[in-house]
């Protein structure tokens, strides 16, 4: 039986026996049973290498921090995880001069982005995943959008629906002008200032 550590687009923690591209934390999440007890503990949501020099892990160990695993960088953004800053340190250093790129807020350290990223990602008052509308043309390659209630990687002027082992092909309906918009909208400028986040070879 597949652990829950598996991240939607909707940052969601489902259980799902693929595991995709990368591996990330947001903290220790379950408790000493392995079970998932929280969504998130603390600001620092990383996107990490499943490999990274001859480090080796057991999954889900009681007070360490909970392994998850996303399709893809598009879904880590989606779901508001940042790349690591040691074991993804060139895509990190990358994240940084978009971040500047984009004109967000001065923030030249990982304490201080993952500040700005929590409260865009999070609404306090639910605890859930912020959302706001956008129009579809405008959203670069690489963001998610909820097009008739699923989430939809925009790639290439289309929508393709994301499931969790990889995406269907385009969604052939006609999308709506407006959209409500999953990724965060720091990735979204990050992804704009030309930060391409690592999509899934599903995507074609």
């Amino acid at each position: 039986m597949p652990h829950q550590n598996r991240v939607t687009p909707f940052s969601s923690i489902i259980a799902d026996p693929a595991r995709g591209l990368f591996m990330g934390n947001r903290g220790c999440l379950h408790g000493a049973d392995g079970n998932i007890r929280r969504n998130c503990n603390g600001k620092r949501w990383i996107t990490c290498l499943t490999r990274f020099k001859d480090r080796r892990r057991a999954l889900l160990q009681p007070g360490r921090y909970t392994e998850l695993f996303f399709l893809d960088e598009a879904v880590a953004f989606a779901a508001g995880h940042r790349p690591c800053a040691e074991c993804r340190r060139a895509d990190y250093e990358r994240f940084q001069a978009a971040w500047r790129r984009a004109g967000l807020p001065d923030a030249p350290g990982a304490d201080a982005m993952d500040f700005i990223l929590h409260a865009a990602r999070l609404d306090p008052a639910t605890g859930r995943q912020r959302r706001f509308d956008a129009h579809a043309e405008d959203l670069p390659d690489g963001t998610f959008a909820l097009i008739d209630g699923q989430p939809a990687l925009r790639l290439r002027k289309a929508f393709l629906p994301w499931r969790p082992g990889g995406y269907s092909p385009a969604l052939p309906c006609r999308i709506p002008q407006t959209v409500p918009v999953l990724t965060p909208d720091p990735f979204v400028r990050i992804i704009a200032a030309g930060y391409r986040p690592a999509i899934h070879p599903s995507a074609g």
